[in-house]
């Protein structure tokens, strides 16, 4: 999923106010972290998470890993926090994007 530079900063406006829901540690990407990850988006389409100090992976890589077993966006790593985005078409509350073309 690609998103462009006007759509991924709306998102990443949107996610100022969130706090990390996920939070990747010393375990990496696990399959437990990929199954929560899920389970956040099957109830929001942005998700939060922090990379943990005690986590050897980069949260850049972390984040792109995670949005590429997922099918989901990265919206913005900023030190190590990192948003992801997955449209969500069954959600009643639905983040409507800019439109693509300027």
């Amino acid at each position: 999923m690609k998103l462009t530079t006007k759509q991924s900063a709306y998102l990443r406006g949107l996610a100022q106010t969130l706090r990390p829901q996920l939070h990747v540690g010393v375990a990496g990407l696990s399959e437990g972290t990929v199954a929560a990850l899920n389970d956040l988006f099957k109830r929001r389409e942005l998700v939060k998470g922090r990379v943990l100090n005690n986590s050897e992976e980069a949260p850049r890589e972390v984040a792109g890993a995670l949005a590429e077993l997922a099918d989901a966006a990265v919206v913005g790593v900023v030190g190590k926090t990192f948003v992801l985005y997955r449209p969500n078409p069954e959600l009643k509350e639905q983040i409507e994007l800019p439109a693509a073309g300027g």
